[in-house]
């Protein structure tokens, strides 16, 4: 009986909660989602722009021989110290020991030769003061001689000279003071005149001044003030900011639409090193403008970068190029104007046409 009680109690209980006034909740409704609108802004640019640059030697020559030979001496490493005019390799060729030994040798006879003809020319031109006793052919015949022997020692004389410029490549000079960072050779190597993508015998580098290369990007070229002094930083030196005036400019893009300028930077006490990468400050023209984002309005993706204006009410995707960055802005270049909507956090899921509410 007791067990028959509670069973009633339980069947009395789910009724009572069965018709209750709670009602089941819809899943299947969902909330209609809605976009953050912000304005795209126009502000006046920073007035500086941090871009990086990297030292390059203010000198470097690849040398290479400019006549066959072998390695016969080497008074340089890598890591000497080299004035200009000084001694680095001198190169051997036999060959060309006898070909100027043999120049030598036919210039002799050709001076032995015009000699003889000019004194046969001066007898019978002292001859023929005595009428009758030369005849005037003989006598051009002898004057033609003297000319063409002497002719022909100036032409042996020249090749002489020609030959010795060639003796004289076998020596190879430093043109101008610096450090050998290369040395590809040895004593004993046969050498030869090379092309750019050859290895070179030594590299030679200037470093007493450098030239730090800065490449500014194509929107920013018509911005930055040449006249401005830039202040950088070595990564290798934090906290030595350093500052000089802009030394040169390329006035020409390159492939990657960027123009170059370079900074003289003086190496005093040997601390600076090609290829050193440094944060340089750009100064900027005042009172240029730019526009500006939301960082989170720039949707990414492998092939472009994009933000999404919102134009009747529709998405419209929008490419553009970044530029300065801030902490909650970004300078953008594209088919934008200051005041237009654009989605605040942008996402690539919305699409070109879609409705933005």
């Amino acid at each position: 009986m007791k067990y028959r009680s509670y069973l009633l109690i339980a069947i009395t209980g789910l009724f009572a909660a069965c018709s209750g006034n709670q009602k089941p909740v819809d899943l299947t409704k969902q909330n209609t989602n809605k976009y953050k609108i912000s304005n795209v802004a126009e502000e006046a640019l920073s007035s500086s722009a941090t871009l990086p640059g990297q030292l390059v030697p203010f000198n470097e020559v690849n040398l290479f021989p400019k006549v066959n030979g072998f390695v016969k001496q080497l008074f340089v490493d890598r890591g000497s110290i080299v004035k200009k005019g000084q001694l680095l390799v001198i190169l051997e060729a036999p060959e060309m020991e006898s070909e100027l030994q043999a120049a030598n040798s036919r210039l002799v006879q050709a001076q032995e030769n015009a000699q003889a003809s000019t004194e046969k020319y001066a007898r019978l031109k002292e001859a023929a003061k005595e009428p009758g006793s030369v005849s005037p052919l003989d006598l051009d015949n002898a004057s033609a001689k003297m000319r063409a022997d002497q002719a022909m020692t100036q032409s042996e004389r020249s090749n002489v000279e020609s030959v010795k410029t060639m003796a004289s490549y076998l020596r190879i000079y430093a043109p101008f003071d610096g450090m050998i960072i290369q040395r590809n050779v040895s004593p004993g190597a046969l050498v030869a005149p090379g092309k750019t993508s050859d290895q070179p015998m030594l590299v030679l580098q200037d470093i007493h001044k450098m030239r730090l290369t800065v490449d500014i990007p194509e929107d920013y070229v018509d911005k930055v003030d040449l006249k401005q002094p830039v202040s950088f930083i070595f990564n290798a030196m934090p906290g030595q900011e350093q500052s000089a005036t802009i030394s040169r400019s390329a006035n020409a893009l390159g492939s990657m639409r960027e123009e170059a300028i370079e900074i003289d930077v003086e190496n005093k006490n040997g601390q600076l090193k090609p290829g050193m990468y440094a944060e340089v400050k750009i100064p900027m023209v005042s009172g240029a403008k730019s526009l500006l984002v939301p960082n989170t309005a720039i949707v990414r993706s492998t092939e472009h970068e994009y933000v999404i204006a919102v134009k009747n009410g529709k998405a419209s995707l929008i490419d553009i190029k970044e530029g300065l960055i801030s902490h909650d802005s970004t300078e953008v270049f594209g088919n934008l104007k200051a005041g237009d909507h654009i989605v605040t956090i942008g996402n690539d899921e919305l699409k070109d046409g879609d409705p933005v509410n």
